[in-house]
């Protein structure tokens, strides 16, 4: 608390019942604003520990690794031949706190899947860019228990690309549709994963794209692959079900 300094510049002495009055409210004075200070004080101790902000769920409590739920999304980078195939996941608004996804309920996700040339640069003509074609999807899923595996699968997907895209009139070839960045990409909107056992601590998404990609830009020659990844989603104890909301139709 700063020192309280009372100054005083008098032109000429006050009688002695004047003086003593005078030093009479000058205390007065002074203890109540050292009073003021002092509750000023105590409304602003932190000693108090109903005074200090509510603290956020920590990693420890977390019950599975997982970086989408940790992030709010996940985003991986498989470079294969120099060609940087993007898997990116997110929740939709429909069930977007991932700190409040549960076992009962259904909970939404919507992800993307896109290739990079990463011999050219972003804003390279994209005739100089290696085409990269998506052919099928496959997403299974695991369900992981606080004693061990189940054998439930809730979310399955296995579909010809081109097909269930939300682009209705995707760029296609023989090989799939295009997904070579910027003028192509693989998107799947609120998507449904449904209830599991109680004890389910996390799912594990897994997915795997089966793609043609471009020897050479040009070339039209190409090689076929599977590009796999697996995505840990953590989820919480509780009694209650995941709470989700209505969306609009072109909502994400």
């Amino acid at each position: 608390m700063t020192d309280i300094h009372l100054d005083s510049q008098e032109t000429r002495m006050p009688s002695t019942p004047a003086r003593r009055r005078t030093g009479a409210a000058l205390v007065a004075v002074a203890a109540l604003l050292l009073s003021g200070c002092s509750a000023i004080s105590d409304l602003t101790s932190n000693d108090d520990p109903s005074a200090s902000p509510s603290a956020s769920p920590s990693a420890s409590e977390t019950p599975y690794e997982s970086q989408f739920t940790r992030d709010g999304t996940f985003q991986s980078h498989i470079n294969i031949d120099n060609l940087d195939y993007v898997y990116t996941l997110y929740p939709t608004k429909s069930t977007p706190r991932t700190n409040e996804w549960y076992p009962k309920g259904e909970k939404y996700f919507s992800f993307t899947f896109q290739a990079y040339d990463l011999d050219r640069e972003i804003r390279d003509p994209f005739k100089t860019k290696r085409r990269v074609w998506l052919e099928r999807i496959k997403v299974t899923s695991e369900v992981i228990l606080y004693d061990g595996t189940s054998t439930e699968r809730p979310y399955e997907l296995d579909a010809i690309a081109k097909n269930v895209t939300f682009d209705p009139e995707p760029l296609s070839s023989k090989h799939g549709m295009l997904i070579t960045s910027p003028k192509g990409a693989f998107e799947l909107r609120n998507q449904a994963i449904a209830p599991t056992s109680e004890d389910t601590r996390g799912i594990d998404l897994i997915f795997a794209a089966t793609i043609w990609a471009e020897t050479k830009a040009g070339s039209d020659k190409y090689t076929k692959k599977v590009i796999k990844q697996r995505v840990p989603i953590a989820i919480f104890p509780s009694d209650t079900p995941t709470e989700s909301q209505s969306i609009p139709v072109d909502a994400n």
